[in-house]
């Protein structure tokens, strides 16, 4: 299997009473096809999968392979913090054709290390689609362990990777070191992608592609390919706006700025809200130096 470097964690489109906007879904799937993005994984953390039912993922996903046609594989995010139905929704992806599902680890109930490794071991049973273990306990409040990795990777019948996202490159290195080249590593963090690639990433699951998807593509294809300092300069444009991409909860910030570029609507669901515009002057100015654009009117720009 060849894996794509830079995938794109797709926002989900709602329309202004809340339900998924499939126009805009395939539309927004066709720009970030055009615009660098090598695959597309739906319903993560930043598609606000907290609050998608299964009928809506299955909405979601034809129109997003609509607009993504087979110019780049389409993933599904299954996970849940129950077993059970964790492996409902990624078997259900799995029959519709989806070219991979990623399987967060389980939230809020925190299970052991020996949980983990059952819970990943019953979605890899049941499914025959390439599988994406999603480490951010930043939000599950439960890491899974580079050891426990390992041993869950044995269990994969199919391509098996990881998105690491725990905000330390040491696991990157730990990961690494255990797994090998069988297993390819991406980076769930914009920000320590540069630094990711260099101690062993194969790749990124991205936000900030959503809206700089040439840039991450053009600063992977120039580490990879030896020009480290010419990438590390890119990363400097790069990087106010990967921060301001999370000055509060994503996938808020995001979708203000894809409504600001006329991509897509600005509608989270609750316990979600979007704030004033003014929490977001810098996030726009971020924008604008990573695309280098002069400061100029919202309505002006062009992406």
């Amino acid at each position: 299997m060849r894996w794509p470097r830079v995938f794109t964690a797709m926002i989900t489109p709602f329309t202004e009473e809340g339900s998924i906007d499939v126009e805009a879904a395939e539309g927004l799937a066709r720009h970030l096809v055009a615009h660098g993005t090598q695959g597309v994984i739906l319903a993560g953390s930043t598609g606000e999968a907290f609050s998608l039912s299964p009928d809506e993922r299955y909405r979601l996903y034809t129109a997003v392979r609509r607009g993504a046609g087979d110019m780049v594989p389409v993933w599904m995010g299954c996970g849940t913090n129950d077993t059970r139905s964790t492996v409902d929704l990624a078997m259900a992806a799995d029959e519709w054709g989806a070219d991979g599902v990623l399987v967060v680890s389980p939230y809020y109930n925190k299970p052991s290390q020996e949980g983990l490794i059952r819970h990943f071991g019953e979605v890899l049973h049941h499914v025959t689609c390439p599988v994406m273990l999603y480490n951010v306990p930043s939000r599950t409040a439960s890491m899974v362990e580079a050891d426990t990795v390992a041993k869950i990777a044995k269990k994969a019948r199919a391509p098996f990777a990881v998105k690491e996202a725990s905000g330390t490159i040491e696991q990157i290195i730990r990961l690494d070191q255990i797994l090998g080249s069988e297993v390819p590593i991406f980076s769930g963090d914009d920000s320590l992608y540069l630094a990711s690639l260099a101690v062993g990433a194969y790749g990124l699951v991205s936000v900030a592609s959503h809206v700089v998807g040439m840039e991450m593509e053009q600063m992977t294809e120039l580490f990879i390919s030896g020009h480290p300092d010419e990438a590390r300069m890119l990363h400097a444009d790069l990087w106010p706006l990967f921060k301001q991409l999370f000055v509060v909860s994503n996938p808020i910030p995001l979708k203000w700025l894809l409504h600001r570029l006329a991509l897509a609507p600005r509608t989270v669901r609750m316990p979600l809200v979007m704030p004033e515009d003014a929490v977001f002057g810098d996030l726009w100015l971020a924008y604008l130096r990573a695309k280098h654009i002069r400061q100029m009117p919202i309505s002006s720009v062009k992406n």
